[in-house]
């Protein structure tokens, strides 16, 4: 290759080399902005209590009323059997397993809802850590680019100056500089 046409070589690689460093420091840009409008969400997401005390007492109201009105159904259809038959006798063995029942329905129904207060709360910081991962991890589109692309050109760089392909490295890690504020 001719001196003129290793100088056109290296010119035009330098160019694409700019070129995609210059696309790189707009990506960074752009990923740092995108990350400060999303960390006030991420944060809330993160420091979340999970449902709020009012949600928390409407789903244990709901709950604990469901388990009392089928108690008091059955109640009410015993004391309706012992008035009917005029022997109160055996209602009283009757309320005490419903009332024993029930008992046991209401803590059953409050051990799920505090699982599921504390389900809510795990699986909303889960979210929140989520998207922390996801604003801060690699841009793997991004990377291919900066790696693919400049990868080929440096090569080529190297060949057109005769030199090795590790000289040409410090545009690729220039170009990369912007990169590493992606991930940390």
């Amino acid at each position: 290759m001719s001196r003129g046409a290793q100088q056109s070589t290296r010119n035009l690689i330098d160019q694409q080399l700019n070129n995609q460093n210059q696309l790189l420091s707009q990506t960074s840009q752009q990923g740092t902005q995108d990350r400060s409008l999303l960390m006030p969400a991420i944060q809330n997401l993160l420091n979340s209590p999970g449902y709020s005390p009012a949600e928390q007492s409407a789903i244990t109201q709901q709950g604990m009323g469901s388990a009392r009105t089928a108690y008091d159904a059955l109640n009410q259809a015993a004391q309706n059997q012992a008035a009917r038959t005029n022997n109160g006798a055996a209602s009283g063995a009757i309320t005490a397993q419903l009332g024993r029942q029930q008992a046991d329905n209401l803590s059953q129904q409050a051990r799920q809802n505090q699982i599921s207060f504390a389900n809510q709360k795990l699986n909303q910081q889960l979210a929140g850590l989520n998207s922390l991962g996801q604003t801060y991890g690699v841009d793997t589109n991004l990377l291919g680019h900066a790696m693919g692309v400049p990868s080929t050109l440096l090569g080529a760089r190297a060949t057109a100056s005769g030199g090795s392909t590790l000289s040409g490295l410090g545009g690729l890690f220039g170009g990369l500089g912007n990169v590493g504020s992606l991930l940390f």
